[in-house]
């Protein structure tokens, strides 16, 4: 019998252990020559009184393999002399109080594909990976353009009816986000989950590779390819909360062994799940460890670490107060995962106004360098929402994110929450006719793609869905059989084009100096104008958010001489009409707002233009 030593117990039991997965759940042990002679299953289970293996290599029968405690401090171990891979199996737990658990393994590598819920041994090991060039290239972001595809996999393409797996819809998926310009793509939750309707965000096995999508090493597959193509990978993270199903990590040995001992603390209503306490150092090492190997053994980018305001306050409420214990471990998990790579993403989807989330930890900050900016979502989409005709009492909407847009480090998102449950998608929240609501959708899209902050979009908005998410369905991919998508989704591409190749649009943009409003308070004929800088370049994007057509608009600019329109989102091409400046304009001598010089712009109705500067600044 193979024994674990105080020390790797100590660093568990006090949440420092980054490598939980090496020695704890199923692992295949090999001889000199790599053939593969046992298999070793470890276990912690503290307040159990018996754990039994049982697998489809027993019957299920957990008598004939009983695991032995080789530490006092609750850590269960047999090993078999045999190859036991791609045997399904759970430990059942007997406790104390006379009750018997049959829990999958917390640090399994693979599971069975649902509805069942057992563990899965696999070899996790020997992939070649091949995205060397890839780590070697890769830049810090900071000062590059990120444009985030939020992707569900299951509902992104169809097989029959059926979900792809990662090997038929990675070559699909590359060449279609090459095509539309997006640098990253986020994955909703791969980890393995139960439940295809809670999107992955109920996990189970944290360690695990989704099975709906095939094995481990198809994943690893995925991403090696995604890399080969210039494509970062974001995994979407849920970092506070478990899911309640019984074989999962809630209740583990009969007792709240992760979460929270206090029930009021521990039961996450809302979600229906159990709150992680992370004063535990057992939870600490648990999830350090996982984005640990997910970094180490898949290659990911990088997080974004679902329902932050959760994690900052206890319950997500302000006024129970804040949970420092989770802090803590935010911030230890940034300067662990910083220190593997200074390169990794490491994002906060937190609705809080809590300072400083996304600062270095050596200036006091929680230690994301990037937030969802909550607040521009919402506020933008209500104003938008609302008639044109009455834009004009709602203008703050607009103009108050630029009050803390350089705060923190944003990602502007219209993610998947904005188009399930209701809220339509992103067209269909528009006011207005079929045409309008598309005008409506590129006006939209314009002042995200120019506003200051990296970009975040989920699938299907990209081409202008009517139809709202739903994951058990695919994109309404035919929409592209009709001229007005085919336009629009042009439209996109050409934005994002525009937005990688003009770094006014990137380079420093959570710093105020890059950022000039030139008509600001123009509520009555909701027309907003703003100046996007870097040393290189001066942008200068005007939005008209009413039907309203403007022959001639004075725009306030900062530098005397021509600005050249490279996008106007009015054009026929893209199912407008064509209402635009065919060539340069030239500025004239006389103030407006605070600039010495102005452009007579035209503005078509419900269309966002962008003007470049094409003199020596």
């Amino acid at each position: 019998m193979q024994y674990v030593s105080d020390h790797e117990v100590n660093d568990f039991l006090l949440g420092r252990s980054d490598h939980l997965h090496t020695w704890l759940g199923a692992h295949l042990i090999k001889d000199e020559a790599g053939v593969i002679v046992a298999t070793r299953f470890t276990v912690y289970a503290p307040n159990a009184k018996e754990v039994r293996l049982i697998s489809s290599h027993n019957n299920y029968e957990g008598w004939r393999h009983v695991l032995t405690k080789i530490h006092h401090q609750g850590v269960w171990r047999i090993i078999i002399p045999e190859n036991l891979e791609w045997t399904t199996y759970k430990y059942e737990i007997h406790t104390h109080a006379g009750t018997v658990l049959y829990k999958a393994d917390p640090f399994a590598f693979f599971a069975e594909e649902r509805p069942g819920t057992a563990s899965k041994v696999y070899d996790i090991d020997h992939y070649e990976w091949r995205d060397q060039p890839w780590f070697e290239k890769k830049q810090k972001v900071y000062q590059e353009p990120m444009l985030i595809y939020e992707v569900h996999l299951g509902s992104w393409r169809h097989k029959y009816g059926a979900f792809k797996t990662y090997n038929e819809i990675v070559d699909e998926l590359i060449a279609y986000v090459k095509d539309q310009g997006f640098t990253h793509v986020e994955l909703m939750p791969v980890y393995e989950y139960p439940l295809d309707a809670s999107w992955g965000y109920q996990g189970t096995g944290y360690f695990a590779a989704t099975s709906r999508y095939g094995v481990p090493k198809d994943l690893m597959y995925f991403i090696d390819r995604m890399h080969a193509e210039g494509i970062g990978i974001i995994m979407d993270w849920v970092l506070g909360h478990i899911c309640k199903d019984a074989h999962g990590l809630s209740y583990f040995d009969g007792t709240p062994l992760y979460e929270f001992d206090d029930q009021h603390r521990r039961e996450n209503v809302t979600w229906g799940t159990n709150n992680l306490d992370f004063g535990k150092g057992i939870a600490r090492s648990f999830m350090l460890s996982a984005l640990t190997f997910w970094m180490d053994v898949f290659h990911v980018d990088g997080y974004r670490i679902d329902a932050v305001s959760n994690l900052i306050y206890y319950l997500g409420d302000r006024s129970v107060g804040v949970n420092h214990e989770a802090i803590n471990f935010l911030r230890q998990l940034s300067y662990h995962l910083f220190g593997k790579d200074d390169r990794v993403l490491f994002m906060a989807e937190d609705s809080t106004d809590y300072p400083q989330v996304t600062h270095p930890i050596s200036d006091g900050g929680v230690g994301f360098n990037y937030k969802w900016n909550m607040g521009f979502m919402n506020d933008v989409l209500k104003y938008f929402k609302e008639d044109p005709l009455h834009r004009k009492y709602h203008h703050d909407k607009i103009t108050f994110g630029l009050v803390y847009a350089f705060n923190e480090q944003f990602i502007l998102p219209f993610s998947h929450d904005e188009v399930v449950h209701m809220k339509g998608s992103l067209v269909n929240k528009m006011p207005g006719d079929y045409f309008q609501k598309l005008a409506q959708w590129r006006l939209l899209l314009t002042l995200w793609m120019t506003h200051p902050g990296k970009k975040l979009l989920f699938m299907g908005q990209e081409f202008a869905s009517f139809s709202e998410w739903a994951f058990e369905s695919e994109l309404d991919w035919h929409l592209f059989d009709y001229p007005a998508h085919q336009q629009a989704n042009r439209f996109f591409k050409d934005l994002a084009g525009v937005y990688r190749h003009h770094d006014a649009l990137f380079r420093d943009d959570h710093h105020p100096r890059t950022f000039q409003w030139s008509v600001v308070d123009d509520a009555n004929q909701s027309v907003f104008a703003y100046c996007r800088e870097s040393d290189k370049e001066t942008l200068v994007v005007v939005l008209n958010m009413t039907p309203n057509v403007h022959q001639t608009y004075d725009i306030g600019v900062p530098y005397p001489g021509a600005y050249e329109e490279i996008l106007n989102s009015d054009k026929t091409i893209y199912f407008g009409s064509g209402q635009y400046n065919g060539v340069p304009l030239e500025t004239i001598a006389e103030k407006r707002q605070q600039h010495d010089q102005h452009l007579k712009v035209k503005l078509g109705p419900l269309a966002g233009l962008i003007l470049c500067y094409q003199g020596n600044k």
